[in-house]
């Protein structure tokens, strides 16, 4: 573990500083204990995604699909100097413009672009460099860059295509979605949990396209009062989705800590390697049909007392 807190520092803090805000998955290198104190002893906030609110890193899935896309079609090109050329289509991406932040990554961090050889052209020194391995260089980079380019269209095209149209009007009363933060670490395909929703409230403006300002009640005072379209749902009576906001904990984000309340059943899955013991968990705010399969040991360590009971 003193290994893993020197690489940090030595490959992040260096070189950026101490994060403000760490987004990740549930993996269990950033549940381990000695990762959270280590961030909380750096004043660094965990903010853990689950299987059912994809949006925490909505915004890592799409870079690691467009970094995805992209590399496969420079395999293509670049054939059996792909791997060859990783640090330059690392250069490249993080040099080029990103929608999302207006700017290129290199722009965020250091307050410009960085030169690259396209830049070069104008330098009569450039000789030295060696001419061939300089047009070589050129010519990849311009194809790296080429090839990111189309893989962000692409997944701009297909984030374009699940967009929603706007569906609401003034007065008519909506659902909103809310979301667990922590409790539940995975599911399987038959134990995810359904989204949770409060309300209703009313709609009282439109704001801009895609979002609108609704008339929340006091206990939700903290809660910034629009919402995107997409945290919204069509008023449609179901007590099984809907949460008082009296009796959960939510905080400004709109997020709520899920608690197992008890196991009802305990089962063994045998793999190649060794047999895992599986307890199934019946959590807070939902009922029995909803419980979900979690690795026993998993659950010993965060939450020993479900086993006193």
């Amino acid at each position: 573990m003193d290994k893993l807190a020197k690489a940090y520092i030595k490959h992040v803090v260096k070189y950026h500083g101490v994060p403000r805000d760490i987004v990740s998955d549930r993996d269990s290198r950033f549940l381990s204990q000695f990762w959270r104190e280590l961030q909380a002893a750096m004043g660094t906030t965990l903010k853990l995604s689950t299987a059912f609110h994809p949006t925490t890193d909505g915004q890592t899935e799409r870079t690691i699909q467009t970094l995805e896309d992209m590399l496969r079609a420079c395999v293509l090109d670049l054939q059996g100097s792909w791997d060859e050329h990783l640090d330059l289509i690392e250069f490249s991406y993080n040099n080029s413009y990103h929608a999302s932040i207006k700017m290129a990554p290199y722009e965020a961090l250091y307050g410009q672009k960085c030169r690259s050889p396209l830049c070069w052209g104008d330098m009569v020194d450039q000789v030295v460099l060696g001419p061939q391995y300089l047009q070589d260089t050129m010519e990849k980079i311009k194809l790296i860059q080429a090839r990111m380019k189309a893989a962000q269209d692409r997944q701009k095209s297909y984030a374009d295509l699940g967009r929603k149209p706007a569906e609401f009007e003034v007065g008519e009363k909506v659902l909103l979605k809310v979301s667990p933060t922590k409790g539940v670490m995975r599911f399987g395909k038959k134990g995810k949990l359904s989204p949770r929703f409060i309300g209703p409230y009313e709609i009282l403006e439109k704001v801009g396209r895609v979002a609108y300002r609704l008339a929340l009640p006091t206990e939700l005072s903290k809660v910034h009062d629009v919402f995107h379209i997409s945290q919204l749902k069509k008023y449609v009576r179901d007590e099984a989705h809907i949460l008082n906001p009296e009796v959960i904990e939510l905080d400004e984000t709109l997020t709520y800590e899920e608690r197992p309340v008890k196991i009802l059943d305990t089962k063994t899955r045998e793999t190649r390697r060794k047999a895992i013991r599986m307890v199934k968990v019946l959590w807070s705010n939902h009922l029995a049909e909803n419980a979900t399969w979690e690795t026993e040991d998993d659950m010993r360590k965060r939450y020993p007392e479900l086993f006193s009971q």
